[in-house]
């Protein structure tokens, strides 16, 4: 067929496939959409790599016939084709006439012998109209094919499997990348994220040590882009990868290295001391001092350990580690204030500080490396600093670690002209050569190799040219920043993008959210942005109140408990009662939203008087057989219509999940209601029913639409695209806009047909909640940067008063709005230099990245 069909000048093809209308319409709004449909049910084939060697000469000859441009390839759904085998068509002879034909003839041994064949020939022109007017209705409905598809035809031609010792290490990326779930789910890394990679291994080969902040704005993937340079450092044998992360996101990190890429990992459970594989498994232990044990290459533990000192965290400094990834890495930093006379470093800083000196790389990840002061930004770099002192330079002539002597030369306010002071600033550390011709010249002067960072040679060793450079560099503004605004260990250390810098270069789809209550309509049963509660609700608040205030009398741990029974509370009455009863039973949180329940074993026995408070919580929320946030979830759904649009509905706690999930399915009786939670506990529910079911086999129905309705918790939506759904309701909100990023953009993604879609944030009034809620929609005042002027995380320490979580959010809108080199710097790193990975030829084994990866510490 293939090769008569390269002597035809023109041919049209119209094929139905296993999209849906809805496919088919996201295609014509969504040019990624498509491709990414299309091609996850080009990979869903099984045997796909036996299949390409095998017919390797067949896919050659597709590939060009494709890019001949004599064939013209369109796709239409399977419900407007819904034909089994059969094609039908017209061929046009030279002369103008025409033959209409029917059927199919497989030309296969076993088309012979096992098969019915028929073609049917007619040349009749009432046939020949037929068969031309059901083409053309098909082809009215149909979408080209992608580009992509047909360049994974021609890869797929020249595809070959090898071994990591065959690759250079730029190689690594693709060849592990293009074989991974998410790839063959359709997707790619993100330019920008891709790019990171590739400066990994930039300074990798630069300094044999990297040494990173990835500051990237919030909601643009920094956890994957950390994931990926962590893996690629395992795959080249540099060691194993230590992954610290607030507690909260342990799971998260987990189910994104599983479902994205493919690869193993184990969580430190520190409540049982044992490590938890991605598929629950508990693999057993000896006790703490196995957290220097890992059973694989990755391992993933929280920085709740390191802030309490906990005996582990002694055991990790006694290993080496290959890479060490900090998540939310701001959390590292010193105390500063009035009141403290010299900066002290918190626990986890102390604790980087020492285990970079370890460690071969080490990665930061935070969109807000500046909270308070702007000293903190200098905590992280001293960290990189320790043990590669090529990132502030060499003890103890460190100019750049001078933060009030360095700062006016970085925001511009002072410029350097002095040549000599200008050299003690270049010299220490030696910028590399690749970042300006001018340090190639002075390390060529003064005979440096690549791998040297430092001189002590004087300045007047330069060539006269070189230093004349120097000086026209010095007195030169680029979009008005000076030298070394634009030159400066800062920034080659600091990789920071910016939302906008995305979507004006058409990298990131501008979708607007509208959010709800909206204070443009009163809506029934709120009370302005909160949800009207029962006086038996109120009760109960107050009584966590009662609690918190009691056991502060006596403990430092009232902190912490204040925390877990108002957030739980004000989550849903549900999740209020759970927790009151688990505290007066003592009974353990074991949540797979990730909550340090470990440090309940240090709390004290819970005083009678205590007890009381909590008992009034269970009397007073037992007999409540509803909750406003249902009510306000029901009224949505069937009301405002928003279930037809489909709507993921999202909880921090699974015990808010799973009764979400319950009583909706009690109350809408005919409609599939899915829980996607962690391991082991994702489900269905149908009419009350309960059945445990595979992430994996939810996703896939939401994507095919026989699911339009999915609770689920933080710790498991990485991972999770659902643009099919044009809704989402946050049950309770953390206070962490980055999760909130996290949560709208299971749905505000490439693919999404609406161009707004709608977000409700419930929380109850005359809470503390509402009150947080109240200053932060303020700032969510833009439907198409929601988050833009939120920071990445907020401190439970603003939270706790009003009129300091104000002044600290102004602070970070005043200090984002300053103009910085980093937008100069870095809005060209936004596209890899190199070939795309999806067009890599050279694959890897997945069983021997598995293998590779399974090796324990």
């Amino acid at each position: 067929m293939t090769e008569e069909i390269t002597h035809i000048e023109q041919v049209q093809i119209v094929c139905n496939s296993d999209l849906d209308p809805w496919d088919i319409a996201i295609g014509r709004a969504s040019r990624q959409a498509r491709e990414i449909a299309l091609k996850e049910k080009w990979n869903e084939e099984k045997g796909e790599l036996i299949t390409s060697l095998l017919q390797r000469p067949r896919y050659r000859q597709l590939y060009e016939i494709l890019k001949s441009g004599k064939v013209e390839v369109r796709v239409v759904s399977a419900a407007d084709a819904p034909f089994l085998h059969g094609k039908a068509g017209v061929i046009e002879a030279r002369d103008g006439t025409k033959s209409a034909f029917i059927g199919s003839l497989n030309e296969t041994r076993q088309g012979w012998q096992e098969h019915y064949e028929i073609v049917w020939e007619d040349q009749s022109p009432e046939g020949v109209a037929w068969v031309e007017a059901e083409f053309q209705y098909l082809w009215e409905r149909s979408v080209p094919l992608p580009e992509a598809i047909v360049e994974e035809v021609g890869r797929l031609s020249r595809k070959v499997e090898v071994f990591l010792q065959d690759l250079q290490p730029a190689d690594v990326p693709g060849a592990a990348w293009v074989e991974a779930p998410l790839y063959r789910r359709g997707e790619v890394l993100k330019p920008w994220q891709q790019s990171f990679v590739e400066m990994f291994l930039e300074h990798r080969e630069l300094y044999g040590a990297v040494r990173l902040i990835l500051a990237d704005e919030v909601g643009l993937g920094k956890t994957l882009s950390l994931a990926v340079a962590a893996m690629v450092a395992c795959l080249l044998e540099d060691g194993p990868a230590l992954i610290l992360c607030p507690a909260t996101l342990c799971q998260q990190w987990q189910v994104e290295l599983k479902d994205k890429l493919g690869i193993p990992s184990a969580v430190w459970l520190s409540n049982r001391k044992v490590w938890q594989d991605a598929n629950g498994h508990i693999i057993k232990t000896k006790g703490a001092e196995d957290i220097g044990r890992c059973p694989y290459q990755i391992g993933i533990v929280s920085t709740g350990l390191i802030f309490h000192n906990a005996p582990e965290a002694q055991f990790l400094l006694e290993r080496r580690f290959g890479t060490i990834v900090l998540d939310e890495a701001h959390r590292a930093r010193c105390t500063r204030g009035v009141t403290v006379k010299e900066p002290q470093p918190n626990n986890l800083l102390k604790f980087m500080g020492k285990a970079a000196i370890q460690s071969k790389h080490v990665l930061l990840g935070t969109a807000t490396p500046i909270q308070t002061h702007v000293e903190e930004l200098w905590d992280l770099l001293e960290v990189l600093n320790s043990g590669a002192e090529h990132v502030l330079g060499r003890r103890p002539q460190q100019l750049w670690q001078q933060t009030q002597r360095i700062l006016p030369i970085l925001t511009g306010q002072q410029a350097v002209t002095d040549e000599h002071f200008a050299w003690n600033l270049l010299r220490n550390p030696l910028p590399p050569s690749v970042e300006n011709p001018l340090f190639d010249h002075i390390r060529s002067d003064l005979n440096l190799l690549k791998g040297q960072h430092f001189t002590d040679k004087p300045l007047t060793e330069l060539e006269d040219f070189t230093r004349q450079e120097l000086r026209d560099a010095l007195e030169e503004r680029q979009q008005g920043l000076t030298f070394f605004q634009r030159h400066n260990p800062i920034l080659r250390h600091t990789v920071l993008r910016k939302r906008s810098t995305l979507e004006e270069l058409g990298l990131l789809e501008r979708i607007a959210v509208d959010i709800w209550p909206s204070e443009a309509e009163q809506l029934p049963m709120f009370c302005g942005l909160g949800l009207l509660t029962s006086p038996e609700f109120d009760i109960a608040y107050e009584a966590a109140q009662d609690f918190a205030r009691a056991l502060r009398q006596r403990t430092q741990s009232a902190g912490f408990m204040k925390s877990i029974m108002q957030s739980r509370i004000c989550s849903s009455i549900a999740s209020g009662l759970s927790t009151a009863q688990k505290l007066l039973e003592k009974r353990r949180f074991f949540e797979e939203d990730g909550e340090e329940d470990w440090l309940l074993d240090d709390l004290p026995e819970i005083l009678e008087a205590e007890c009381a408070h909590l008992e009034r919580i269970v009397s007073v929320l037992n007999p409540q057989s509803t909750d406003p946030k249902l009510d306000a979830v029901l009224y949505f759904l069937q009301e405002r219509r928003w279930l037809d649009l489909g709507c993921i509905i999202f909880s921090q706690y699974f015990d808010t999940a799973h009764w979400v999930a319950d009583n909706l399915s009690q109350r809408l009786p005919q409609e599939s209601v899915a829980l996607y939670a962690g391991a082991q506990k994702s489900g269905l529910f149908f009419a009350g029913e309960w059945r445990s079911t595979e992430r994996e086999d939810i996703k896939r129905a939401v994507r095919e639409r026989t699911i339009r309705l999915v609770v689920a918790t933080d710790a498991a939506c990485e991972g999770l695209n659902l643009q099919s759904l044009g809704t989402l309701i946050n049950i309770d909100l953390p206070w962490n806009p980055s999760r909130l990023e996290q949560r709208i953009g299971r749905i505000k993604r490439f693919g999404q047909t609406r161009d707004r879609v709608d977000m409700l944030n419930l929380v109850y009034h005359g809470t503390h909640d509402e009150k947080v809620y109240e200053v932060l929609s303020r700032r969510m005042k833009d439907r198409y940067d929601l988050f833009g002027s939120l920071p990445d995380t907020i401190e439970d320490d603003w939270i706790e008063n009003i009129e300091t979580l104000e002044a600290k959010l102004q602070e970070f809108t005043e200090r984002k709005k300053q103009a910085n080199a980093f937008e100069l710097r870095y809005a060209g790193t936004v596209e890899p230099k190199g070939p795309r990975w999806e067009t890599c030829e050279k694959v890897l084994s997945r069983r021997d990245i598995v293998e590779r990866l399974s090796e324990g510490w």
